[in-house]
């Protein structure tokens, strides 16, 4: 009979008895020690010392605890008043079960039932009741140890086998009369679906913190994409309006020359040419990061030369700024200027949310081998709060930056401010390039 022609009820029994079997045979006496509590919570987090490495046990000295309550239970409820070979067995088995539950708990399971009836027959205690008093706490304790060290379908299963042999000792084992199995079974039940719960709860804790990992990395993710495609757009007008300048120059140059010589007009014209087909390919390629609602700046793109106009905006909305320029003033590529620009931009927003009331101080420094870029705010003064931010401005800082093969750092200040710094490299050829065009 192959699995197709097998019945819907043979395959869900054998699914059973191969969970059976993987829950509470496969390897039940495997080594698994108890780990040691986590200190996360929000009364232990905050111990500390030699208190806070106590507390870490606590776990263990709550099953030992109730190891010596078992042997209590069977020195006090015994049949010889806890004396003799009766109390060992009564009395130590059920507290070992308990205590093995802290390193191999399947396998303590299994010494708790199978042990149970030879407790009740050197107690004298088979009156009916399947279990005595210290086997019955024992089991208990061990059943919902296991069932937390586990999953939910082994508590199902320890349940379901603790009946059968509630069962089987009333009938075969016991006298007939005042038995605890409806006891036993209505506690275990009671204690497993409190387990189950914390489980579920468990499980679902950790997806939620799993989608929310994965949401932020994926809301990180949108965000360096947003800031590219916002550079590259950007750079794609920048590169477009060069390469437009190029081939009307090109076009233009012969009728600056009185009777130029053809190779001169033909080198103009394949000039003119190769300029309109990389214009062609640059938007090809570059126009695909344009949105179908966006719309190109009428306006030429911002440089360094616009920065008043900037500092006079963050200024009316409440931010005192105060720039220093060093160095040799001079033309440097646009999308240098450009990059800069928007640095010091983001770099005054973010003092405007994060830091309102302070004051921001600007650097920029032209140096031989590139330009550099200080911004620095004080702390937050006043009565007004910053607003929470996800930090996606440093992102997108960053990326310009590294377009630039730059280096950036953004920390906090001593004082409690917050500074950016960044350096971007330009070739003393290309400064050269940019004054003569």
């Amino acid at each position: 009979m192959t699995e197709k022609t097998r019945s819907p009820e043979y395959r869900l029994a054998m699914g059973a008895l191969s969970g059976l079997r993987q829950d509470l045979f496969h390897d039940a006496f495997a080594y698994r020690p108890l780990p040691r509590r986590r200190m996360e919570g929000p009364i232990t987090r905050r111990l500390g010392g030699r208190l806070r490495d106590y507390a870490a046990w606590t776990p263990h000295v709550l099953l030992v605890g109730c190891a010596l309550f078992a042997m209590l239970l069977a020195s006090f409820l015994g049949s010889n008043g806890g004396a003799g070979p009766e109390f060992v067995v009564s009395g130590f088995i059920p507290a070992a079960a308990v205590l093995m539950t802290m390193v191999r708990p399947v396998g303590a399971w299994w010494l708790s039932l199978l042990s149970t009836p030879v407790t009740g027959i050197f107690a004298d205690f088979l009156d009916g009741s399947p279990w005595t008093p210290s086997a019955f706490f024992s089991h208990l304790v061990v059943m919902t140890v296991v069932a937390l060290r586990t999953r939910p379908r082994t508590a199902a299963w320890m349940w379901a086998l603790t009946a059968g042999y509630g069962v089987f000792g009333e009938v075969v084992l016991g006298r007939g009369y005042n038995s605890n199995t409806p006891q036993m079974l209505f506690v275990s039940a009671l204690l497993l679906l409190v387990v189950t719960v914390l489980h579920v709860r468990r499980e679902a804790e950790q997806e939620v913190a799993a989608q929310q990992t994965v949401t932020a990395v994926e809301r990180d993710r949108r965000t360096l994409l947003e800031e590219r495609t916002t550079i590259a757009r950007e750079l794609h007008d920048v590169v477009a309006h060069h390469m437009s300048v190029v081939a009307i120059q090109a076009e233009a140059a012969p009728y600056r020359v009185e009777n130029p010589p053809p190779e001169l007009e033909k080198a103009f014209a394949t000039i003119r040419e190769n300029a309109v087909a990389a214009l062609t390919e640059l938007r090809r390629v570059l126009g695909v990061v344009r949105a179908e609602d966006y719309q190109a700046p009428d306006a030429p793109q911002p440089v360094l030369a616009d920065i008043e106009n900037l500092l006079s905006n963050v200024g009316e909305a409440g931010l005192e700024t105060h720039k220093t320029v060093t160095g040799a003033v001079r033309p440097l590529p646009q999308g240098v200027e450009l990059s800069a620009y928007r640095i010091i931009q983001e770099a005054l927003s973010n003092a405007l949310r994060h830091a309102p009331g302070s004051t921001a101080n600007i650097e920029i420094s032209y140096v031989l081998g590139g330009l550099g870029l200080r911004i620095v705010n004080t702390a937050p003064q006043g009565l007004v709060k910053p607003s929470p931010g996800a930090g996606h401005g440093i992102t997108g800082m960053r990326e310009r930056v590294t377009m630039l093969n730059g280096e950036m750092t953004a920390e906090p200040t001593d004082d409690g401010g917050y500074a950016v710094t960044a350096f971007i490299p330009v070739a003393a050829a290309e400064t050269a390039s940019e004054e003569t065009s």
